[in-house]
């Protein structure tokens, strides 16, 4: 069975985004084993220099790059990354269930985004939208295209 780990910086603290991450790993579980490890997020005040943004981008790449495993194929969600369609990620999944790549780790940055340490260790990055989101709703349609990803692959009613 698939595994797909989420590695994310920051806590989903809101009822309504913890509410909407459970259900949908709850459904995600009869599908693939499902993970998500939290890392804490430091403080990025407004007006910070850019030096001491990618300090704070280093330690907290630091502290995600911890729970990712020698055998996991790692992918950063990343403005510059490529652009999916939900029909293209259902495709990127089974091709990988296929060649036997049982672990996935989707990497989500927190406000100021990823470290270069972490984009480096990625092998494929992905932009959900030309839209900016904020990192917790980013986590949330993470979620739910991969349900939707799964749900296309098994022949299941979801994807309209």
């Amino acid at each position: 069975m698939l595994q797909i780990k989420i590695l994310a910086v920051g806590r989903l603290k809101e009822d309504y985004w913890l509410s909407a991450s459970r259900e949908y790993i709850k459904r995600l579980g009869r599908l693939v084993r499902i993970s998500v490890q939290e890392v804490a997020d430091e403080p990025a005040p407004e007006g910070i220099s850019g030096a001491v943004q990618e300090q704070i981008k280093m330690r907290e790449g630091e502290r995600l790059l911890r729970h990712l495993r020698p055998g996991d194929y790692a992918v950063a969600l990343d403005l510059k990354g490529r652009r999916l369609s939900s029909e293209d990620l259902a495709d990127w999944l089974a091709g990988h269930a296929i060649r036997g790549r049982s672990s996935l780790a989707f990497f989500i940055g927190g406000s100021l985004g990823l470290a270069d340490q972490v984009l480096e260790r990625c092998q494929e990055r992905f932009k959900l939208s030309d839209l900016t989101f904020p990192h917790q709703l980013a986590r949330i349609i993470l979620l739910e295209q991969l349900y939707r990803a799964c749900k296309i692959n098994a022949g299941e009613a979801y994807h309209k």
